[in-house]
């Protein structure tokens, strides 16, 4: 059992009153009733999570996760390696796409290193982490949540290589064809979707046998998609609505539900992205995304660009009288 098995159990439920309550007042509003059906839904989940039935998002922020990966070597990106290193100096700096999300939507930022420079294993032939390392990064991922002070969580990831491994976690527990898992990523040419795809081939032919998901997640996923994951957890502990970004996020909370069916109620999913087994992995995981701009950049960007709309649906509920207070 891993430290992350630990946080899988005793998860609080969403306050049913609140939320309840939320949808009531949606009925009410001075609008046609159904207007806004699905905005009137993320606000009541909203107030659900955060046990009022006036939610508000005032405090957001957004956390990267940043690693490399073993199996880069195999060619399965555009990019090399050194590319993360240099993301995360930008997150740094305040330079990246992100940055500029996060500011325009209003919310604080956290980058964190969990493996840059200190490549995972390469899973084609080896265990990406080492039981000890993937608890280390669990624990890392839940102190920064922990440290946080925070009402919705945007969660994101960077790591040249991410996408092979997120293809390989999908394949291995939500099974199907390989190839209908593994896309381009970085924008890979033809021969390099064949590498990538005989990359994951690689490693599920080399984890036969293992069925504990979690247990797949440290051998085939990478550091950033357990921190992810344990992020994801130790967010549900403290009550906190999670964004999730895109198929790499996805990849990594596959796991939990495997484990444990109610490990994400207490996330949405942000966008969909250009990956094309992002949508199959949302339809395994019974999520419907806010936004579908063909965005695949990673690190957030399309989970952030979901806040200012999660944002106005609180207000929509929260800032009009429904037709009673109106006429009163």
């Amino acid at each position: 059992m891993t430290l992350l098995h630990d946080c899988l159990v005793d998860l609080p439920s969403c306050d049913a009153d609140a939320r309840a309550a939320v949808t009531a007042r949606a009925a009410e509003i001075l609008r046609p009733s159904g207007a806004l059906a699905w905005l009137d839904e993320t606000a009541a989940w909203i107030g659900g999570w955060h046990g009022t039935d006036r939610p508000v998002i005032e405090r957001p922020a957004g956390v990267i996760f940043a690693a490399d990966h073993g199996v880069a070597q195999a060619d399965v990106s555009a990019y090399p390696s050194d590319v993360t290193a240099s993301m995360l100096q930008a997150y740094s700096k305040g330079q990246a796409t992100i940055n500029a999300f996060a500011r325009a939507a209003g919310a604080d930022l956290v980058a964190v290193d969990v493996g840059v420079g200190h490549p995972t294993g390469d899973i084609r032939t080896e265990s990406a982490m080492s039981p000890e390392r993937f608890d280390s990064v669990v624990q890392i991922a839940i102190d920064t949540i922990d440290a946080l002070d925070c009402d919705l969580l945007v969660l994101g990831e960077m790591g040249i290589g991410n996408t092979t491994v997120a293809a390989a976690i999908a394949a291995s527990l939500a099974g199907g064809e390989t190839a209908s898992w593994v896309g381009r990523g970085t924008g890979v040419d033809d021969a390099g979707l064949a590498r990538k795809r005989e990359a994951v081939q690689q490693a599920q032919r080399r984890i036969v046998g293992i069925t504990d998901p979690i247990e797949i997640l440290r051998e085939v996923g990478g550091a950033e998609l357990a921190a992810l994951a344990a992020a994801t957890v130790a967010a549900r502990h403290r009550s906190i609505p999670v964004v999730l970004d895109g198929y790499i996020t996805a990849a990594s909370v596959l796991p939990l539900v495997m484990v444990e069916p109610s490990a994400i109620d207490h996330c949405i999913v942000g966008h969909c992205s250009a990956e094309p087994g992002h949508r199959k992995l949302l339809e395994r995981l019974g999520k419907r995304p806010l936004l579908d701009l063909d965005m695949r950049l990673g690190e957030g960007s399309g989970a952030m660009a979901a806040v200012p709309l999660i944002r106005m649906a609180c207000a929509g509920i929260t800032e009009v009288p429904t037709f009673g207070e109106f006429f009163a």
